[in-house]
């Protein structure tokens, strides 16, 4: 335990920085060592945690309770593509004025949807209603 003064004269004859490491513990608990340094390691560290972290794509497709074969394949398609890429699929059927009574519809759609994209995801979510859209969440599998 030193003195403020005795601190500061032994920081400024190494050529440091007094740090205050721990304000509130008592007596405080202070550091010498080159300020400009640990900021610059503490950024770096930080920006390291931040190149680490995974961010999660969420591509969306959306249909009609009326979706022919065609335009299924064509979607079918770029859902496959956004899986392979590693983009979770949000796939949802919107209902529009009255075509809200053919939910089943929609639902066997999104259920034959997420069987033909078997070997490329996994379901995270069954479809459910929401309003007037039936959504359905599809997660890429791990490579």
């Amino acid at each position: 335990m030193l003195d403020i003064r005795d601190a500061l004269k032994k920081a400024a004859e190494a050529d440091l920085d007094l740090v205050e490491i721990s304000p509130n513990a008592k007596p405080p608990v202070c550091k010498i060592i080159d300020y400009k340094k640990f900021l610059f390691e503490q950024k770096k560290r930080q920006k390291e945690l931040k190149s680490k972290q995974v961010k999660v794509v969420i591509k969306e497709i959306r249909m009609g309770p009326n979706t022919e074969d065609h335009d299924f394949n064509f979607k079918l398609n770029h859902a496959k593509s956004f899986l392979s890429d590693g983009a979770k699929v949000k796939a949802y059927v919107f209902f529009k004025g009255r075509s809200i009574v053919f939910k089943d519809r929609g639902e066997i759609l999104l259920l034959r949807f997420a069987q033909e994209l078997e070997e490329y995801g996994t379901l995270e979510q069954m479809p459910k209603l929401e309003g007037k859209k039936m959504i359905m969440m599809i997660n890429p599998k791990k490579k």
